[in-house]
This record gives C-alpha cells, sequence and structure tokens, in this order.
C-alpha cells in the first residue's frame, strides 16, 4: 500500500501549530489594524481545525497492549478516558 503523500497546500500539525502561535502573538500585539485582525482570526479557526483533526487522526491510531491472565499480549484500540496504560 503506498504512503499517502501529504499536499504542498496541506501543512504539518507541527506548521500549522507554529502558524497558529503566530498568529496570536500578532493579535496580543495589538498593532494590527480590524481587518487584519478578523482575517487573522478566521485562519486562527482553521489552524485549530485542522491541527484538532490531526490529533484525532492520531489518537484513533493509538492503541494500548494489554496482558490476560494468561499472560499474552493484545493490541486494542485506545479510548480516550482508559485509566489502564
Amino acid at each position: 500500500m503506498a504512503k499517502k503523500e501529504k499536499t504542498s497546500q496541506e501543512p504539518g500539525f507541527e506548521e500549522a501549530l507554529k502558524k497558529l502561535e503566530t498568529l496570536v502573538e500578532q493579535m496580543e500585539s495589538g498593532e494590527m489594524g480590524l481587518d487584519a485582525m478578523v482575517a487573522a482570526f478566521e485562519e486562527g479557526q482553521k489552524l485549530i481545525a485542522f491541527c484538532t483533526n490531526k490529533l484525532n487522526e492520531v489518537e484513533r491510531k493509538i492503541e494500548i497492549l494489554v496482558k490476560d491472565e494468561n499472560g499474552n499480549i493484545s493490541a486494542q484500540p485506545f479510548e480516550a478516558g482508559d485509566e489502564e496504560l
């Protein structure tokens, strides 16, 4: 199976997070005009959605190795809120 390649338009998680941090710093500086602030806010919302989706995607891939009473190890899907690690 071929590995899905990232499109040139889609940033990686780290890149999107860095861009979001930069936008927040610019907005907090108080030096942006109203139009620029609104545009930055809208872009920030898109970056937040992208990062959230990436984190959810990774969470679905995480598996917890579980040992049964016979010592056999099996992989089970990770569920948020699992207390046993």
